[in-house]
């Protein structure tokens, strides 16, 4: 395979060259004049699972003691060289073939000259135009079933810069340079999202891929994943306007805040007879809108040239086929294979997938060695039941109380009938406080479900005679008093009684 480049420069977006034609009707902004499009690009900054820097060997693990990770490299000292580590390399490779894109079999790291107080070198050593990952795509679903691609433009490596901190004092500015020389993949969308739901989809999306993966962990909280987030809008059909660039956008909720906060406030300056200026912008939190930073900078402001004391990257193609092979079954593949082995519904599939540890377990309850359970009912248990007591202990599905084998164990005793699916929701809450096994509650508690048809054919015979009136609204025509008996049966069994059994004598008895 020849080696290829790619001629785009990363700041591809000022340009929004997008490769979705037309627009939502859904998604257009009414403004006072009449309905606007949002045009909006992700630039995702997201951190190398490594043990090591990009170019030294300091620990890259999180919440260390200031300035205990920096080696003499990150810290910028003369005549210290950089040395690549090739685990992050192979980690971008593996990215890119995550999101289907053109691995560059030979690439070249750039020195991008701008000065920051926490950034000692004076320069970010990055990759412009020759990046290690070229174009790729990624499909994205939204809540409503509607998919659509949005195409990838570029990823490069680049070393993180340190961190200033400013309210540790009143007057004086703190560095930490234990981020200085982290490893991060800039991945660059093209300007194919058109809506602040559209773009938190696709960077949940993005989020997955990666995680599945195992090149960043994803945590936006840590700072491990974030984003800068370019808009600007237009009138359906005209040229596109001019974007601005907001910073370091770290969580999904503030990527859709920011979105719409900025688009309103470029749609207000257009119909007010303004102009938008092309700049950076913060997202301030706390107050919930975008606030100037600086004009934005072009390429040549930064005065790139090749890093002189780093060779180009030259990879073989034998390593790229050897890291594709070794990739693990991502969320599109996952989720069809849900659908067809497992006859689930899209939405429950896409729902399973969205995490690889969700997706592990679901398939460790449902299908084990040994055991087939029924895959509509495991996933309604796993989304559902398992999903709300999850989220309201503020847990992950790894720090789950309930293991996947033991709730197998409560589905099997609701497919064989020892208990009903309502005594069944009390039985996972007592697992999921205690940790027990369903057998083992179940006996303890005395719940296993009544399956005796001559005993359950005399309390159905009492409830008739003791309730007259409504056995003869139900043969007059009622059928819905029906549902009373099944209740009344039902609370006299403290909800142990199998409520088909209850159901099919009701309608004998009552001559249904």
């Amino acid at each position: 395979m020849t080696a290829t480049t790619t001629d785009t420069a990363p700041d591809h977006l000022s340009g929004h060259v997008t490769t979705r034609i037309g627009h939502n009707q859904k998604d257009l902004v009414e403004g006072a004049t009449g309905p606007w499009e949002v045009i909006i690009g992700l630039e995702v900054h997201a951190q190398v699972t490594s043990e090591a820097k990009l170019f030294s060997g300091a620990s890259t693990a999180f919440g260390a003691a200031p300035n205990s990770q920096v080696s003499l490299v990150d810290a910028g000292m003369p005549g210290m060289l950089p040395v690549i580590n090739g685990e992050c390399v192979r980690q971008a490779v593996r990215t890119g073939l995550g999101l289907g894109a053109q691995i560059n079999l030979r690439s070249v790291f750039d020195r991008k000259n701008f000065f920051y107080p926490d950034m000692p070198q004076g320069y970010q050593i990055s990759q412009f135009t020759q990046p290690i990952v070229g174009e790729g795509r990624i499909t994205v679903d939204l809540p409503d079933g509607e998919s659509f691609e949005v195409g990838i433009e570029r990823l490069h490596l680049e070393q993180d810069a340190g961190k200033s901190i400013h309210d540790q004092h009143p007057q004086k500015t703190y560095i930490d340079l234990n981020r200085s020389g982290v490893a991060l993949m800039e991945i660059v969308s093209r300007p194919d999202l058109r809506s602040a739901e559209e773009a938190a989809a696709y960077l949940s999306k993005l989020r997955s891929i990666l995680r599945y993966l195992g090149t960043c962990d994803g945590d936006m909280s840590q700072g491990s994943m974030r984003a800068d987030v370019n808009v600007s809008v237009r009138r359906p059909g005209e040229e596109l306007g001019t974007r601005c660039e907001i910073k370091n956008v770290n969580s999904l909720r503030f990527v859709r805040q920011a979105i719409d906060y900025e688009a309103r406030r470029q749609i207000d300056i257009l119909e007010d007879g303004g102009e938008i200026d092309q700049e950076t912008r913060l997202f301030d939190a706390n107050r919930g809108e975008t606030r100037s930073m600086r004009s934005k900078e072009e390429a040549h402001d930064y005065r790139y040239f090749p890093d002189p004391d780093l060779l180009p990257v030259v990879l073989e193609q034998s390593l790229v086929d050897a890291l594709k092979v070794g990739l693990p079954e991502l969320p599109d593949a996952k989720k069809a294979r849900f659908i067809d082995a497992y006859e689930l519904s899209a939405y429950d599939a896409g729902v399973l997938v969205a995490e690889r540890e969700t997706a592990e377990y679901f398939e460790a309850v449902v299908d084990p060695e040994g055991a087939k359970r029924d895959p509509k009912l495991a996933a309604n248990w796993v989304t559902a039941e398992l999903f709300g007591r999850l989220n309201a202990a503020d847990l992950d599905i790894a720090g789950s109380p309930v293991a996947a084998a033991q709730l197998g164990g409560l589905i099997d005793l609701i497919a064989d009938n020892t208990i009903s699916g309502r005594i069944a929701k009390d039985v996972f809450a007592a697992m999921f406080d205690s940790g027990k096994d369903a057998g083992d509650i179940v006996a303890e508690k005395g719940l296993k479900q009544i399956t005796d048809s001559g005993a359950i054919e005399a309390l159905i015979d009492q409830l008739i005679a003791d309730n007259p009136q409504q056995a003869e609204q139900y043969r007059g025509g009622n059928t819905k008093v029906a549902g009373w008996f099944t209740g009344q049966a039902m609370k006299a069994t403290q909800g142990q009684a199998n409520p088909q059994m209850v159901n099919q004598i009701l309608k004998d008895k009552l001559g249904g």
